[in-house]
C-alpha cells in the first residue's frame, strides 16, 4: 500500500476531478459516507448521539456531510462550524446550506462565542466526529482552535477524526501545539505519512482507507515512492540442505565490556534460519560469549591496550572472508570508539568485497568519513537510529526525527547504500529513491541489544537467499513481529534483546506459514 505527501494526495485530486471529471462534490460526498461506514461499524448508529465539529476547509465539509447521514439513519446529531461559515469552498458551503434546512447545526464557534454550547454538547453526545482540520496543518495550532481540541479532549468520548487526526502534520506526524486522540481515523485516497508516522498513527487509533472513486491508476502511481513494507515470501529452505546452504556470516564485533552486541549479532542470523555464524572479536573477550552461544564458531583477534580490535588483524580478516568463502559480514557492533578499532572497520568497509551491514560502533567510524563507501561495489546495509543518522549526516538529531522519511531517503542516495532509520515504524530506504515504513514492532523493543538482533536477523534473510534490498525488508519485519510475539506473552515494559532474540523462529515459522495474513494485521483497513 502506497503513502503519500499532502502534495501528492492534493494532485491526485487535482486530477481526479480534471481528467476523470469526478467533482469535489462528489468526492466530499464519498468521504462522509466512508465516515459514516466507520461509525456505523465501531460506534452504531441509531440512537446515538453525535457533535460534529466542522473547520471551514473541505475537511469540515467532510464532516457535515457525515453529520447529515447520521441524522439521516436515526442518530441525533448537533454540528458545530469553528469559523466563518463564509469562506467554505463551494462544495462545503452546499453542505452546510443543506445541514442549516436539515437543522442539525447547533452554531459557530469562533473567538467571540460559542465554545459553551460545544462543552454542553460534549457532555451531551456519545461520540465526536473531528472536522476541524485537514492533512493542511503547517503551523502551530491557536486560539479558539486550541481551545475546541483541547475541550474534545478532555470530553473525553470516541473521536472519529476525518483524514488525520486535527493538529497532526500531514507529512510528519508531528503534533502542532495540540491535537485531536481518535479512536479511529478514516483517510482518503491513501495513507498519508502524517497517518502512518508517530505520533500521528498513536493520536489517529484505528486507520481506515477509502479510496473515494479514485480510479486504481491514480493510487498505484510510481511517482509515490513510499509504501507500507511488505516483504515478500521467505524462499522455501532445500530439505538436503546444509549449513553452508543456508550462508556464511562473519561478524566483526565486540570488544573490552562490550559482550552484549557480537552475541546478539551472531546468534540471531542462527535464531533466524542462518546456516554458519563466525564471530570475529578480541580474544579476551571472546570465552564470555562462547559460554552463552557455543553454537557459534569464534575467531580470536588481537587487541590492544584497550581490549579493541587492533587494526593489526585486517589482513587476517580479509584472508579469512576468501578462505572461508563467506557470503556476507556484519561490521561494527560494539567495537567502541577505540580510534584503532574505528580504522579497522573503515578499511574492511573500503576493502571487504562482499554484502555487508554496518551498525552500532561500525556506524560512528563510517560518519568519519563516508566517501569510503565511493570505492564499495558490492551491496551495503546501514542500520542507524537517529544519533547515528544525525552523525552520518552531519545534522542535529532534531531535524532526523521532524524529517524521517526525507532524511532516510538523503542518506541512502548520497552513499549508495540500503538504509534503515530504526524507530517506531522503521524507514527502510533504498539507493533508487524508493521508501518503505515498516509497521511492526513495539516499545518494548527500545531496549539496548535489539538493533544487533536485527543486523542478524537481516544477514539471515540474505542467508535464506533473498537479495539485500528485500532481505532488509523482510528482516526488519520479523524482527517487528518477534517483538510482537515477546510482548503479547509478557508485556512491553522489561523486555530485553534476549526476548526478541528467542522468539525469533517462532516469528519466521508464523510467517513461512501465512506471510500474507500476518502482514495484514499490521496494514489500514481498506473500506
Amino acid at each position: 500500500m502506497k503513502v503519500s505527501s499532502v502534495e501528492q494526495m492534493r494532485n491526485l485530486d487535482s486530477v481526479a476531478v480534471n481528467k476523470y471529471g469526478i467533482e469535489h462534490q462528489l468526492l466530499m460526498e464519498n468521504a462522509g459516507h466512508a465516515v459514516y461506514h466507520v461509525i456505523q461499524k465501531e460506534i452504531g448508529v441509531i440512537g446515538k448521539k453525535f457533535v460534529a465539529i466542522a473547520g471551514i476547509g473541505n475537511n469540515g465539509g467532510d464532516a457535515l456531510v457525515t453529520a447529515r447521514k447520521l441524522r439521516s439513519s436515526g442518530a441525533y446529531v448537533r454540528a458545530f462550524v469553528v469559523g466563518d461559515p463564509s469562506k467554505f469552498s463551494s462544495a462545503a458551503l452546499k453542505n452546510y446550506e443543506i445541514a442549516l434546512k436539515i437543522g442539525i447545526v447547533e452554531g459557530n464557534v469562533t473567538e467571540k462565542g460559542g465554545i459553551e454550547d460545544l462543552k454542553s454538547s460534549l457532555s451531551w453526545c456519545d461520540a465526536v466526529v473531528d472536522g476541524l482540520f485537514g492533512t493542511g496543518l503547517s503551523g502551530d495550532v491557536t486560539g479558539i482552535y486550541r481551545n475546541v481540541i483541547d475541550e474534545v479532549n478532555k470530553a473525553k468520548k470516541p473521536v472519529i477524526s476525518v483524514d488525520i487526526p486535527s493538529g497532526i502534520g500531514g507529512n510528519d506526524g508531528k503534533v502542532y501545539g495540540s491535537a485531536i486522540k481518535a479512536c479511529c481515523t478514516i483517510t482518503f485516497g491513501l495513507p498519508k505519512l502524517g497517518n502512518i508516522i508517530y505520533p500521528g498513527y498513536y493520536y489517529g487509533g484505528k486507520l481506515y482507507v477509502s479510496h473515494i472513486s479514485f480510479p486504481p491508476e491514480l493510487y498505484s502511481t510510481e511517482e509515490i515512492k513510499v509504501e507500507i513494507n511488505e516483504p515478500p515470501e521467505l524462499p522455501s529452505r532445500l530439505p538436503w540442505g546444509h549449513k553452508g546452504t543456508f550462508g556464511k556470516l562473519l561478524v566483526v564485533a565486540g570488544a573490552k565490556n562490550y559482550y552484549g552486541a557480537p552475541y546478539f549479532s551472531s546468534l540471531s542470523f542462527l535464531k533466524a534460519g542462518g546456516g554458519y555464524s563466525r564471530l570475529a572479536a578480541p580474544k579476551s573477550v571472546i570465552p564470555y560469549i562462547a559460554s552463552k552461544a557455543s553454537e557459534v564458531v569464534y575467531l580470536p583477534m588481537e587487541e590492544n591496550e584497550n581490549g579493541a580490535l587492533s587494526l593489526s588483524n585486517k589482513k587476517r580478516i580479509l584472508e579469512l572472508i576468501d578462505q572461508l568463502e563467506i557470503d556476507f559480514a556484519i561490521l561494527g557492533p560494539g567495537i567502541s570508539t577505540d580510534n584503532e578499532a574505528q580504522s579497522l572497520i573503515r578499511d574492511l568497509i573500503a576493502e571487504v568485497e562482499i554484502p555487508i551491514i554496518v551498525d552500532g560502533d561500525g556506524l560512528t567510524a563510517l560518519s568519519a568519513d563516508t566517501s569510503i563507501m565511493k570505492s564499495r561495489k558490492k551491496p551495503t546495509i546501514l542500520t542507524p537510529h537517529s544519533g547515528e543518522m544525525a552523525r552520518l549526516m552531519k545534522i542535529e538529531i532534531a531535524e532526523v526525527e521532524s524529517r524521517r522519511v526525507e532524511i532516510a531517503k538523503i542518506a541512502a542516495k548520497e552513499l549508495n547504500a540500503y538504509v534503515v532509520l530504526k524507530g517506531a515504524h522503521s524507514i527502510i530506504a533504498y539507493p533508487d529513491g524508493r521508501e518503505f515504513i515498516n509497521m511492526s514492532g513495539n516499545s518494548g523493543m527500545a531496549t539496548a541489544g535489539s538493533g544487533d538482533v536485527l543486523t542478524g536477523t537481516i544477514a539471515a534473510m540474505m542467508g535464506l537467499g533473498l537479495e539485500p534490498g528485500e532481505a532488509l525488508k523482510t528482516g526488519v519485519f520479523i524482527h517487528g513481529l518477534s517483538g510482537d510475539i515477546a510482548v503479547s506473552e509478557k508485556g512491553e515494559d522489561g523486555i530485553t534483546a534476549e526476548d526478541i532474540l528467542q522468539h525469533l523462529p517462532e516469528a519466521v515459522k508464523a510467517y513461512r506459514k501465512d506471510s500474507k495474513d500476518i502482514f495484514r494485521k499490521y496494514l489500514p483497513e481498506v473500506i
